[in-house]
């Protein structure tokens, strides 16, 4: 791969794993449309590597306090830092059973256009009225078993193609009335264990595949998403203390029209 195209690759990446326009999405168009072949196995594992890191890092003060809560189930003990680290193990596991499934099932078919131009415009919409109607009252520290659970089912809706996995989480927290910079905190940090099985299952591809034939480009995929992650996710959390999600929404609209445009005119991954 050429240095702009991992430029480009991770940038999209990076940006769209933390704003809820689709990250998936757009790593299916992004090649289509300027006429690349698919990135790879080995680079959507250094994408997720970089965007993984990124969290990791931002919200380090949060991944302290699950490291504690970890030490504290161990110990017996119940405190702030395991209710944390309860609610995000029980936000992860629907999309990791049927993530599984998923991925044997259904596989690729969701990489289509149509698709994604749908889901988009769909899912903007549904957007919009959370985020509208929903109220600022809750907190993360709000979260309890009934809505780690409702995060999850939304995270597992983000599995088909233009969803997005930042935008089904927020757009269920803003329909249980958290707070915007809540509803994307808790979806960031659910990001963890979801970006951790996913990249995990896929080294475990790569390695059966045992394809390290581009393991620099690979490594600059990793550095570049990690940069770019970070950055999306602190204009996020600023965005969110002072502005609503309408700009996010009218992305989604008209990137799915043009996309329906686009398929009617005979464009066809």
């Amino acid at each position: 791969m050429t240095l702009e195209q991992i430029l480009l690759l991770s940038f999209i990446q990076g940006l769209t794993e933390f704003l809820p326009i689709s990250s998936s999405g757009h790593l299916v168009l992004i090649p289509s449309l300027f006429g690349w072949k698919d990135q790879g196995l080995m680079m959507d594992v250094a994408a997720h590597i970089g965007t993984l890191g990124s969290i990791i890092v931002y919200f380090r003060k949060d991944v302290a306090s699950l490291i504690k809560g970890s030490f504290s189930l161990l110990r017996g003990q119940v405190n702030s830092n395991t209710h944390l680290l309860f609610n995000l193990i029980i936000a992860t596991i629907p999309v990791v059973l049927l993530g599984l499934f998923f991925d044997k099932v259904v596989g690729g078919a969701c990489r289509n256009i149509t698709i994604i131009a749908w889901m988009s415009i769909t899912f903007g919409l549904i957007l919009y009225i959370a985020d509208k109607y929903g109220h600022l009252i809750e907190t993360i520290v709000d979260t309890n078993l009934k809505r780690a659970i409702l995060f999850g089912l939304a995270q597992c809706v983000a599995l088909v193609n233009g969803v997005s996995r930042a935008g089904a989480c927020i757009t269920m927290g803003r329909f249980m009335n958290y707070k915007r910079t809540d509803a994307a905190h808790f979806a960031f940090l659910m990001a963890i264990p979801t970006l951790t099985a996913a990249g995990t299952l896929k080294g475990y591809q790569l390695f059966k595949s045992d394809d390290l034939s581009m393991l620099n480009d690979a490594m600059l995929m990793a550095a570049f998403s990690f940069v770019f992650g970070f950055g999306a996710i602190a204009f996020m959390m600023r965005w969110l203390q002072k502005s609503t999600l309408t700009p996010f929404i009218i992305y989604r609209i008209l990137l799915g029209l043009f996309l329906l445009i686009s398929g009617w005119g005979g464009y066809r991954m």
